[in-house]
């Protein structure tokens, strides 16, 4: 059985695609065969991983839209054991398109799963807002991870994207769950401190232990096309990811998420 998970934040800016590249690429490096997908139309997750949008004939977008059979739209990456699908820049009309066909939300969720048994982990990126592509994500996924920044108004932005889960697991999706919550972007200081201790007090059981630190290497890394563990596999950032990958498959077997 796969995990599918998204990441998942209307907000944008918060470590959305950075989490989500590198937590598929460190799952990928404990040789777990894992798959990312793409459904943000900047695209960044390709090209975080050398696939510039646009490159290949098949997208997230011809699945969705046209039909194309997931198969047809996996690309390799550098690492052995993590494929991609990539993005398209056709997914900004997508919303729209996809308003005007039958199962719009479930449209995600019936292409993969011809193929899910052939992952151990499918991740997905979600674009920085709650529309039809997220709400694809969320109803095709059995976990959310929330990557959250410890800055000001981090808990607003967190009460929006929990009320879009709940409201995906009543009408699509009864067996979502908050995978957990990923505290991004850390530098330590007195007001990211308390926002921290807030978050963690008001989710007790729902933050990761794991918290991911501002890093000039980890924001390098994209423009090389790389994974961090790729880039700098020494640097805080990379270390924080391995150690997040790590968390998430013990909650996993322990059967805690």
């Amino acid at each position: 059985m796969s995990r599918i998970v998204t990441i998942a934040n209307q907000k944008g800016g918060v470590g959305k695609t950075t989490t989500a590249v590198n937590l598929a690429a460190s799952l990928a490096a404990s040789e777990r065969r894992t798959l990312l997908i793409d459904l943000d139309p900047q695209g960044n997750a390709g090209s975080a991983l050398g696939i510039r949008r646009d490159e290949s004939e098949q997208t997230i977008y011809e699945v969705l839209l046209d039909g194309v059979p997931l198969r047809d739209a996996v690309r390799k990456t550098e690492l052995k054991f993590l494929d991609l699908v990539p993005a398209s820049k056709h997914l900004v009309g997508a919303e729209i398109e996809l308003a005007e066909t039958d199962s719009r939300e479930f449209r995600l969720r019936d292409a993969l799963e011809p193929l899910a048994s052939e992952y151990e982990y499918i991740i997905i990126d979600c674009p920085p807002s709650l529309g039809l592509l997220t709400v694809n994500g969320l109803a095709a996924s059995q976990g959310v991870v929330i990557p959250l920044q410890t800055e000001y108004y981090a808990l607003e932005g967190l009460a929006d994207i929990l009320r879009t889960i709940d409201l995906v697991k009543g009408a699509a999706n009864p067996g979502l769950k908050v995978d957990g919550i990923l505290l991004t972007m850390y530098q330590s200081n007195n007001l990211a401190n308390q926002i921290a201790e807030e978050i963690r007090r008001t989710f007790p059981e729902q933050v990761f232990k794991t918290v991911i630190p501002r890093n000039v290497r980890l924001s390098e890394a994209p423009s090389h096309g790389k994974p961090i563990l790729l880039y700098d596999v020494a640097s805080k950032g990379c270390q924080s990811y391995l150690e997040l990958a790590r968390e998430v498959t013990a909650r996993a077997v322990g059967g805690t998420l």
